[in-house]
């Protein structure tokens, strides 16, 4: 009988958690060298403070290290993800003389956390990481003779402690459930909402496992398999240095500057931080685009194509579920909806965003020759291209505009994915028809975007030996948004064919997107190498820098958003300049603040000094960097 539970437990497992991938290093980088990646030292003093975290598999938990000068007796936390608040200070606290432990050393390597607590008659080292999505498992090593007693430091007031044999149950709180799983030799007692659990004396080494549940699970199950990783923290550690060694490995590059794979190292970290398993509304594992801001909690449509396509190449099966996760929700007409929550209520489905999801899935394809996930994908896709032209082209002649499902400026202005663009100062919505409007204006970026999908849409057909009839308007966009007269693109007024002469960054995607003439481009370039205009300090900056209306933080209307500032670099790449395309990549990673240090990577960058600005841990930056590292040196 006692057999047969511990099956049972074994298989209710695999389904609990998240990827835990196990692979070899494939090559000579190991995490360990980079040690300190990421500063996320926060002591919290109260719920009202949230930064980046350690979080890793998905999960919906993380943990920050002590501040400098501000012991916790332990790491910090967890942290909820998803409900914005702390467990405790830390809910595994080492305490001397009433007082937490203080730390001489917290270190922060890609995938597991380490802390050297002080203690009389020695020391206390600590190391933590996560072994699925619901569970983080903490070795402990205690090299002098001290008893260690562990409590949780200022629980949260609303959280209930009960003792399960070997575990303690933290609830108390919506939706998200903490058990703590000691050595069955540790003597525990709860005390209100709060507990201590005394390892016996002498103990040199012990486990302790950290399991967040979540609705759904089985915490009968989860005690199983939590006691089963008790006493199995080097097995863990090892699966946990092969996967991340292998991500590492699949990006690194040896003939790089060191401190450009510690920025591709970041980058990849990042992304990863940013994973979340399926939870609620989101029906597959996905990433957010940063865990460390609560309304950035959730999944966008064009972020979640970027951030597949730099996953690509090291993840290739999240990348695939990242692109799932946004068509779970396409319409029945087509329409890809612009960001989906764990809670479905706060799903937005005013307007969609910029179509880049052929070139994530060409991506993966490129990647991994994964025929099959191109056709699960392609009538999807082949069904979102046709939406824009049914519902976003007002006067039906083959060029499209942003707009939205409800009529508002504000939900077409989220659209074009660029919420407060000068380009849009003036415009006014049409309608359509039924639940579609456009802007009174056809935009170049859009249609740019459209003509490569229709590339891919191509490609995939005849990789699946399907028909692909589609009307090629590839040649028809170029001319029609370029302006002779400046020698730039942009967008035009619907009423009179008017350009709206405000040259920004919606300029560089016929370039990316290769539909450009050389002609074209040999007029564009001078635009782009004027430092007045677009190559200044950081190059590429969202509206032309010598613009009236050019402001320094005015999110779209002036700093550098580095997937604008990749298309920009990519299309003197794509018009036979690589070397200049490797000077401008320089700028970037040698100019932005904090990049090669321990700096988190930022939503947005000031053009004229490299300043962060916005969100941190921002997964959209990171997938640039990557994509931009990948390229450098290239043809």
């Amino acid at each position: 009988m006692k057999k047969t539970f511990l099956i049972v437990c074994a298989c209710l497992l695999t389904m609990l958690g998240g990827r835990a991938e196990s692979k070899s290093a494939g090559g000579g980088f190991t995490r360990d060298d980079y040690a300190g990646i990421i500063d996320i030292s926060l002591t919290p003093t109260g719920q009202e403070n949230q930064i980046g975290c350690f979080t890793d598999q998905g999960a919906w938990m993380g943990f920050t290290l002590p501040g400098r000068d501000k012991p916790a007796g332990g790491f910090c936390g967890p942290f909820s993800i998803n409900g914005r608040w702390w467990f405790a200070k830390s809910a595994l606290s080492l305490m001397a003389g009433g007082k937490p432990l203080p730390h001489e050393r917290a270190d922060y390597v890609p995938g597991k956390i380490g802390l050297c607590l002080k203690a009389d008659d020695g020391c206390v080292e600590e190391q933590l990481l996560f072994v699925d999505s619901r569970t983080a498992l903490l070795h402990v090593t205690n090299t002098g003779r001290r008893q260690l007693t562990f409590s949780a430091l200022e629980p949260h007031r609303a959280l209930t402690v009960r003792k399960e044999g070997n575990h303690l149950v933290l609830g108390g709180l919506p939706g998200e459930t903490l058990m703590l799983t000691f050595p069955p030799s540790a003597e525990l007692r709860v005390a209100g909402n709060n507990y201590t659990a005394t390892l016996p004396p002498g103990l040199g080494e012990a486990d302790i496992v950290v399991s967040m549940l979540l609705p759904g699970d089985r915490q009968e199950a989860q005690r199983c398999y939590a006691n089963s990783l008790l006493g199995n923290y080097r097995a863990c550690e090892n699966d946990n240095l092969a996967r991340w060694n292998g991500y590492l490995n699949k990006v690194l590059r040896p003939d790089m500057p060191t401190d450009y794979n510690r920025v591709a190292v970041k980058a990849v970290t990042t992304l990863v931080s940013n994973w979340r398993c399926l939870r609620g509304g989101l029906l597959h594992d996905g990433i957010v685009p940063s865990h460390a801001v609560g309304y950035f909690v959730g999944c966008w449509a064009w972020d979640c194509w970027r951030f597949s396509a730099a996953m690509a190449s090291f993840f290739p099966e999240l990348a695939k579920d990242n692109i799932r996760v946004m068509f779970d929700y396409q319409q029945s007409d087509g329409m890809v909806i612009d960001c989906i929550y764990v809670d479905p209520r706060e799903n937005n489905a005013r307007d969609s965003k910029p179509p880049l999801a052929c070139w994530a899935v060409d991506r993966v394809f490129e990647a991994t020759g994964d025929t099959a996930f191109v056709r699960e994908m392609y009538p999807k896709l082949l069904h979102y291209y046709r939406w824009w032209y049914r519902h976003r082209d007002h006067n039906a002649n083959g060029i499209c505009e942003f707009g939205s499902a409800d009529g508002t400026l504000e939900a077409a202005a989220w659209e074009s994915g660029m919420d407060n663009a000068i380009r849009f100062d003036g415009a006014k919505m049409l309608h359509n028809g039924g639940a579609a409007w456009s802007i009174d204006q056809e935009s170049v970026d859009l249609n740019a975007y459209l003509a490569y999908e229709y590339t891919l849409l191509g490609k995939f057909a005849a990789l699946l030996g399907m028909a692909f009839d589609e009307p090629d308007l590839r040649g028809k966009v170029a001319d029609y948004f370029f302006d002779d007269a400046e020698g730039y693109f942009f967008d035009r007024r619907l009423a009179d064919g008017r350009f709206v002469r405000e040259p920004g960054c919606e300029g560089y995607l016929p370039f990316w997107t290769r539909i450009a003439t050389r002609a074209q481009w040999l007029k564009a370039r001078r635009l782009l190498e004027d430092p007045r205009k677009f190559a200044t300090y950081i190059p590429f900056p969202t509206i032309a820098a010598d613009n009236p209306k050019y402001d320094a933080n005015g999110y779209w209307r002036g700093p550098i958003w580095l997937d604008q500032t990749y298309y920009a670099i990519e299309a003197f790449r794509n018009y036979g300049e690589p070397r200049k395309a490797d000077g401008y990549t320089r700028r970037v990673f040698d100019r932005l603040q904090g990049l090669s240090g321990d700096a988190p990577i930022y939503e947005n960058y000031d053009t004229f000094t490299g300043r962060p600005l916005q969100a941190s841990h921002f997964s959209w930056s990171a997938a640039h960097l990557l994509l931009l590292y990948e390229r450098y040196g290239k043809k």
